[in-house]
């Protein structure tokens, strides 16, 4: 069966990947294959991330593009990306009465209203996948389409394609309980484990398309 798999970049790091460095080194084609059947032929992954931040670290850029070049050496994996927005906003403060401390005169130091936070947003992943996920239903590019998020916004692009196209969406999640409405609406539903993220990781070196080595960063070893 034809299959395409649609990856929700920062919505898999931050369920499964963020706290398991050595794991980061993934092949998202390997990981559908360890999580699918094996009569799911893998013709095409669509991976969406935006360019992150160096703003808290400084070296998180560099790592995200030996990571996106290692990506680059795989021909069915095709990279979308969104935008990553830095900001300084203000936010509402919450002070839960047992945490504020005792005070003689707590008029003269009133507890303010509001801070200023920074604040980070990773913009257009969502909306792309579930263009991409409608198009290429339209087109019918795919047999099953597999989505690898958790995000409750995807819920009426998975439920056009399977109730209104026919099409056959399946949903790979990557926390233990995922959104009701997703495994509503999608096909089926299979549970991504940490033995798929490593049986799914590439070789270190990766091998580049033009014949150079792509290493795995040091701090994900």
């Amino acid at each position: 069966m034809r299959t395409f798999v649609y990856v929700d970049g920062f919505n898999l790091y931050y369920r499964m990947l963020e706290k398991r460095p050595a794991l980061k080194w993934l092949n998202p084609k390997r990981l559908a294959e360890a999580a699918l059947s094996p009569d799911n032929v893998i013709e095409r992954v669509r991976y969406y991330t935006a360019r992150v931040s160096g703003r808290l670290d400084p070296t998180s850029p560099a790592r995200q593009q030996v990571y996106l070049n290692a990506l680059a050496t795989v021909p069915e994996i095709v990279i979308h990306q969104g935008a990553f927005l830095a900001s300084t906003k203000f936010a509402g403060l919450v002070h839960p009465p047992e945490f504020r401390p005792h005070l003689a005169d707590p008029m003269q130091q009133p507890w303010p209203n509001v801070v200023r936070v920074h604040k980070t947003e990773e913009k257009g992943s969502d909306v792309n996948l579930a263009c991409h996920l409608l198009l290429d239903a339209f087109q019918n590019a795919f047999d099953v389409a597999v989505v690898v998020s958790n995000d409750s916004d995807l819920v009426e692009p998975i439920r056009i394609a399977t109730r209104e196209l026919g099409k056959i969406v399946g949903l790979l999640s990557p926390v233990g309980n995922p959104n009701p409405e997703l495994k509503t609406v999608s096909s089926f539903m299979r549970r991504l484990r940490v033995d798929h993220l490593a049986a799914a990781q590439f070789p270190d070196p990766a091998l580049g398309r033009e014949g150079s080595p792509v290493r795995r960063p040091a701090e994900w070893i």
